[in-house]
């Protein structure tokens, strides 16, 4: 039976071992806090059976060291480990000691690139960066990033490691800041918060336009698919008169900072505070809610994957 060995049991970490044991692998998950281990594999059921999988106890296998791991099988490592950069690099140096050579050494991060967690390491070559999107389980898109040392067979394993549990891999040819999609999404975030920002919009009507607007639109067909369909000469004129009309702030908005340094973060924060304002019952509805329409947008994806 395949193996993915997952470091790191929090929320992430958790989610990933579930795409891994839905697909019928066995998940073994490395996490020093005892109480931490006992709720993942809680967890890692839980989101299995959400995406088809099936409550298997004897294929999640727990460990607080990496010391105690059986390598047999194991056919990828993913570090879900919290993000600071000299914990992942102590990690890596681990890793590259204890596990097998031929076994592709994959990071979670969002923020630091694979060239500098697997700087000054041997074998930076099996190291790649993957890109889980929250949640893990649910969202099929996943990042494969090539480090400047990264062999490109290795990252083409990676990728077929990522199909057979499932997921969309997109390849990311270089390690630049934010990778594919959260560059793209920031700059989305930038414009909806500036709108917000400069008296444009509220909160909710952003929210409303990229919903119900050109946003429904991405379940369907992506931005440079949607404009070969729609004609790129459109494009093009409404880009010429839009553009230099666009944000181009080269730091977080001061709304955004504005809000970081009042605590005010979300649903998180213990003012409930964001860009809305939220209550606990609210909360729990929209998380709720926020489920179930990932999932029925997942199964739309299914389907038309079955009909290809």
């Amino acid at each position: 039976m395949d193996q993915a060995i997952v470091l790191g049991a929090g929320t992430m970490g958790a989610d990933v071992a579930a795409g891994f044991h839905a697909a019928g692998w066995r998940v073994w998950l490395v996490e020093p806090d005892a109480a931490a281990r006992a709720a993942a594999t809680r967890r890692v059921n839980a989101s299995s059976e959400m995406i088809g999988g099936q409550a298997d106890a004897g294929r999640i296998v727990t460990s607080a060291t990496m010391e105690e791991i059986d390598w047999s099988d194991t056919r990828i490592v993913v570090e879900c480990v919290p993000e600071l950069l000299e914990t992942k690099r102590e990690v890596f140096a681990r890793l590259e000691r204890l596990a097998p050579a031929s076994i592709p050494l994959t990071s979670n991060s969002s923020s630091f690139p694979i060239s500098a967690i697997g700087e000054g390491l041997h074998t930076r070559s099996r190291m790649v960066g993957l890109h889980y999107f929250m949640p893990a389980h649910l969202v099929p898109a996943v990042e494969v990033i090539r480090g400047e040392a990264t062999d490109e067979a290795m990252a083409q394993e990676v990728s077929r490691i990522m199909r057979d549990t499932g997921k969309k891999p997109v390849q990311v040819k270089r390690d630049v800041p934010g990778f594919l999609a959260n560059r793209i999404q920031h700059a989305l975030m930038r414009e909806a918060i500036a709108l917000v920002e400069e008296g444009f919009a509220s909160a909710e009507d952003v929210d409303t336009a990229v919903r119900y607007g050109f946003g429904f639109r991405y379940i369907a067909a992506g931005p440079l698919l949607q404009k070969d369909l729609a004609g790129i000469d459109i494009h093009c004129a409404a880009a010429a008169t839009m553009y230099p009309h666009l944000r181009t702030d080269d730091r977080p908005s001061p709304l955004m900072r504005e809000l970081v340094e009042q605590g005010n973060i979300g649903v998180k924060s213990p003012s409930l505070r964001g860009f809305y304002q939220w209550t606990p019952d609210r909360v729990a509805k929209e998380q709720r809610r926020y489920q179930v329409a990932l999932g029925k947008a997942m199964q739309i994806l299914k389907d038309e994957e079955a009909l290809a």
